[in-house]
């Protein structure tokens, strides 16, 4: 569990530092210029969401962590419409190649001790990509639904603005189950064990 939770912090870290990489490339310096675009973890944890939180949530079974978002300019991005599309999609995008690098060297590497440990590695990063897609305020996936949304349903963009912590709460207590599905798949098809790879 301990080893989760570390897993899942350093994964967020690659996840917020991608955000940053690609709107630094598409115009938008403010996380180069904050600080924010390394790896060095104190540049990223954030003392409630990758301190605090997993350690009281340690005993309850149910682990959640982050690190602190990378700060962004969508106004200094070349591309309006979908340069922020881009920018919230390539935290996912680097969860999903992580875990695909990682299944692989499962799969190729003869079993040792270690490759249960690799398979929380690809487990953790699914996790937290598919998570992130999830279409509700902060998450990534509200940002490519707004892109994608047309003009005339501009007021459902602004309800979930204004209440998307509360929607956000009640997807992690009541529709959580949902992205199980394809987190498993996911998992199963980067480690090959569905037998597709």
């Amino acid at each position: 569990m301990i080893f989760f939770i570390a897993v899942i912090i350093f994964s967020a870290i690659i996840h917020e530092y991608s955000h940053g990489w690609v709107a630094d490339m598409l115009g938008d310096p403010t996380a180069r210029y904050a600080g924010r675009l390394t790896l060095n973890p104190r540049a990223h944890l954030d003392l409630w969401g990758s301190i605090i939180l997993p350690i009281v949530l340690i005993p309850t079974g149910f682990l959640f962590a982050y690190a602190k978002p990378v700060p962004y300019n969508p106004y200094n991005l070349k591309d309006a419409k979908w340069g922020p599309v881009w920018v919230a999609i390539a935290g996912p995008i680097s969860n999903y190649l992580l875990a695909i690098v990682i299944g692989l060297s499962m799969q190729l590497l003869p079993y040792t001790p270690a490759t249960p440990f690799l398979g929380i590695i690809v487990y953790a990063n699914v996790l937290l990509g598919t998570f992130n897609l999830v279409p509700i305020p902060p998450l990534d996936g509200s940002k490519i639904l707004f892109a994608l949304l047309p003009y005339k349903y501009s007021h459902i963009k602004q309800q979930l603005e204004k209440n998307g912590f509360i929607f956000l709460i009640l997807f992690l207590f009541f529709g959580y189950k949902l992205i199980i599905p394809p987190i498993q798949f996911l998992t199963g098809l980067f480690t090959g064990s569905l037998g597709l790879f």
